[in-house]
């Protein structure tokens, strides 16, 4: 299957985690996508740039024919995220600023990343899943 999907969340990350890195060597790409939390009322994103680039997103890595892990993480409602101390947020590794952020993990670190004005742009999630 090309595209592997995990999910996860603040309180279910760390165990997701290790189960993405551990799989990390069988793909083509591991990716990973930080969203925003979907409203139980809804069924919407509080996010309007994640509903624009979500479908661009699923799309272009459904159309892949390379193993592709995607690890979607959702960092909670509005007030969660909009916390300074979100973990995300102050985690070495992601240093988020917003979502959607789609980063490209390779050998344990990040490797590129498209941040929320750019997480929608064809061209650019390509040449991240290629890692050009």
């Amino acid at each position: 299957m090309p595209l592997n999907v995990l999910d996860a969340t603040v309180s279910s990350f760390d165990r997701v985690f290790e189960k993405f890195r551990s799989e990390a060597e069988e793909n083509k790409a591991n990716l990973i996508l930080f969203l925003a939390d979907k409203d139980r009322a809804t069924s919407l994103s509080w996010c309007p740039d994640c509903v624009r680039a979500e479908p661009v997103i699923y799309r272009k890595l459904e159309a892949s024919s390379d193993d592709i892990a995607l690890l979607r993480v959702y960092v909670g409602d509005r007030p969660t995220w909009r916390n300074p101390q979100h973990p995300w947020r102050v985690d070495p590794r992601f240093k988020l600023t917003g979502v959607p952020t789609l980063i490209r993990w390779e050998n344990d670190t990040v490797k590129g990343r498209l941040e929320d004005h750019e997480a929608h742009v064809e061209s650019k999630i390509e040449a991240l899943v290629a890692d050009k």
